[in-house]
């Protein structure tokens, strides 16, 4: 093979453009045969391409996403019944024994079953709109790879899946019931494929076992539906056949129970392998900012000018507490919600460029809060982007008026902040670089490289001052910077 060839075929099968475009290629193997193979290919094809969906919905609202994921949906529920009952005939053929007339007469039934599932199957297939997921394919794999595999994002989706495939394990392991496992098996998969799709380097480490654990409970779940098809064939199977054939069922499955339970039971389980290597601590918190900048990247019309407020904006929140100044609203996190402000306050320009503020606080306080912070920090943060600018917060807004004494304090201080920062970037020309906070006998003086004191920067800074100059009882001072002394 030539080195080009070969440097092709070992390109990984990875990623959503590549599984997009398999869709269709699959569904051209389907054909009318309807052959085992070709469905199950398919139906791996689409879960990927459900299960990327989901992931990027949790920072891309896109419509596109979840018109996506119902298609994706539709044809899998049509293949399902297909694809359980070729599985079953084939644990059928495997378990028989000569002359078993019980399997026999299962592999009689579900003949049967597959003509009529064959028949929902190519139903949902003709149903399937081609000229759709074509538009899909071109547009939805550019808005996922705004973010960058293997990124801080991407980590966290992970980190929020593998959460919820550990509960799953831990009901599954109390109570042994083939629901539980069988929810695990998703929850695992959903995972795989998150670490597969968006994690590459991870999924080098971790791929090989996930599959594994994966086929073991897959395979569980098969041998569950398979004795669940022979209970409801009730007195037409014989007790000594149905014993024989509940003991070999039951043998397989314990097998593979087993062979789950050594890799994934104990304190040197896969489990901690894998959540010692996503985010906790510090990386959590910065990891939770990247989600939120993330997610606000898609509907800000200008994200640049967020970031840059949101530097101005730290800057000042730490000269401030180097200078010991504003100390009643600061805490250990109030820093964390100022930056996530900062980057989000402008998503509201996306549906109503006139009133953003208000409409960035109802889009921020919606938002499900990623892996390390609460419903409460979303919403402290929501408040204080909706008083970036214009409005100050008052008792008569509801919002507000529904927060604790502290909480109001927080706001009116990170408010404070932002709208200042956000009043250095006017004009979106980011000629204020950097800030540095100084204290004066009655004054707070912030020197701002790049500012020149010009109109009509001037003016309207005097009036964003108004909040943080509340906050901090005393007047707040823009002056030019100046050489360190």
């Amino acid at each position: 093979m030539p080195p080009k060839a070969k440097a092709i075929a070992a390109e990984p099968a990875t990623g959503l453009a590549y599984w997009m475009h398999q869709v269709p290629k699959e569904l051209g193997n389907v054909g009318y045969g309807l052959a085992p193979g070709p469905v199950h290919d398919l139906r791996v094809a689409l879960r990927r391409c459900r299960s990327m969906a989901a992931g990027i919905r949790r920072i891309d609202s896109h419509p596109d996403w979840k018109r996506m994921q119902k298609a994706c949906k539709r044809l899998l529920k049509g293949l399902g019944g297909l694809r359980d009952i070729q599985v079953m005939r084939d644990w059928v053929s495997r378990l028989r024994v000569p002359d078993d007339a019980l399997g026999n007469r299962l592999l009689e039934i579900l003949a049967d079953r597959e003509r009529l599932a064959g028949e929902d199957a190519s139903k949902a297939l003709r149903d399937f709109d081609h000229k759709e997921w074509k538009s899909w394919s071109k547009l939805l794999p550019p808005r996922a790879s705004q973010v960058p595999l293997d990124s801080p994002v991407f980590e966290l989706l992970a980190l929020e899946r593998w959460s919820k495939a550990y509960a799953r394990h831990r009901q599954a392991v109390r109570n042994r019931s083939k629901v539980a496992f069988h929810r695990l098996r998703i929850a695992l998969k959903r995972f795989r494929y998150t670490v597969e799709n968006f994690l590459p380097r991870r999924h080098v480490e971790w791929g090989g076992e996930l599959k594994s654990l994966q086929d073991l409970l897959g395979e569980m779940h098969d041998l569950d539906v398979l004795w669940g098809t022979l209970v409801r064939l009730g007195r037409a199977v014989g007790e000594q056949e149905r014993a024989r054939w509940r003991k070999e069922i039951d043998l397989h499955r314990q097998q593979r129970l087993e062979r789950y339970r050594q890799k994934m039971l104990g304190r040197k389980s896969l489990w901690w392998e894998w959540r010692a290597a996503l985010p906790r601590g510090e990386r959590l918190e910065s990891a939770g900012i990247d989600w939120l900048g993330a997610w606000a990247s898609y509907l800000d019309p200008d994200y640049p000018h967020a970031q840059r407020v949101a530097r101005l904006a730290l800057q000042l929140y730490d000269g401030l507490a180097t200078n010991g100044l504003a100390c009643p609203g600061m805490d250990v996190r109030a820093r964390a919600i100022l930056h996530a402000a900062a980057l989000m306050h402008d998503v509201g320009r996306a549906i109503n460029e006139k009133k953003h503020a208000k409409a960035s606080y109802r889009l921020i306080r919606k938002l499900t809060p990623p892996p390390g912070w609460t419903t409460e920090e979303i919403r402290l943060a929501a408040v204080v982007a909706r008083y970036h600018q214009n409005d100050l917060p008052l008792p008569k807004h509801k919002a507000y008026a529904s927060l604790s004494s502290a909480q109001q304090q927080r706001v009116q201080l990170l408010a404070g902040i932002l709208r200042l920062a956000n009043t250095l970037d006017f004009g979106h020309t980011s000629c204020v670089r950097e800030l540095r906070v100084e204290q004066e006998p009655g004054a707070v003086v912030i020197r701002a490289e790049g500012y020149t004191e010009e109109e009509p920067l001037a003016s309207r800074l005097a009036a964003s001052r108004h909040l943080l100059e509340m906050v901090c009882d005393r007047p707040v001072m823009i002056r030019p910077a100046t050489s360190p002394r």
